[in-house]
């Protein structure tokens, strides 16, 4: 695991590295730390990182600069920071957490178990998704998806222009910030409830959803009964 937290108070970037290698101990993790944006971001572009830990305010300097341009990246962010009124805009740009200051041990560790776990924050969910394109960094309105596909390392987010984008984060990294209306229904496909037609039984139990634009998208056996029930 390939950390890096940008925190410009020692103090609070020593007990973030304490307490993220006591959460990670068995799994060793490969922790940076840089007490500046301009740091923070040229450490970015040079090296790959799982998880971002990022304050919001560093000597004046506005933490958002790094959200706003690197958010279309493959890592996780994590915002830590005394600024609760910017949580809101955090989450709709994609953030894994929000965790404010002042912090303990139970409130970080729990940012971390997201990592793993499906839950999402239950009143604030992503607006944006944010894709790059030739250098430049494009929002992508959530409600224009209708599903979304792996392409190896990657996303494929398939609009409802009929356009499609790719996107830098797998499909289980998205699946970890998506809002509810969106489902996983196949190991390779995540779908927009909104979109969804109506469920086909195929020979050979196999199974499809139709989109109301008449698009087929293969639904996995064993999430078949899941979304059933979702789509009532």
């Amino acid at each position: 695991m390939r950390i890096l937290i940008i925190e410009d108070e020692a103090r609070i970037a020593k007990r973030l590295v304490r307490m993220t290698n006591q959460y990670f101990e068995h799994a060793p993790a490969s922790l940076t730390v840089c007490d500046s944006l301009s740091k923070g971001i040229n450490f970015i572009q040079a090296n790959e990182i799982d998880i971002l830990l990022l304050d919001l305010n560093l000597n004046g300097e506005d933490g958002f600069d790094v959200l706003q341009s690197m958010v279309s990246r493959p890592f996780h962010t994590i915002i830590v920071s005394a600024y609760t009124d910017k949580a809101i805009t955090a989450f709709f740009y994609g953030v894994l957490d929000f965790v404010p200051k002042p912090f303990d041990e139970a409130r970080l560790f729990q940012a971390f178990k997201r990592l793993s776990a499906k839950e999402k924050p239950a009143e604030i969910s992503l607006k944006y998704l944010a894709v790059r394109r030739s250098g430049n960094i494009t929002l992508i309105d959530i409600s224009t998806v209708r599903y979304i596909n792996g392409a190896g390392i990657y996303s494929e987010l398939n609009l409802q222009n009929d356009k499609s984008v790719l996107h830098d984060k797998s499909l289980d990294a998205l699946e970890q910030i998506l809002p509810p209306q969106f489902m996983r229904i196949h190991r390779s496909y995540i779908v927009s409830l909104t979109e969804a037609k109506k469920l086909i039984i195929q020979p050979g139990s196999r199974y499809s959803l139709q989109l109301h634009n008449g698009e087929l998208i293969p639904v996995g056996r064993l999430r078949y009964k899941a979304l059933k029930e979702k789509m009532g």
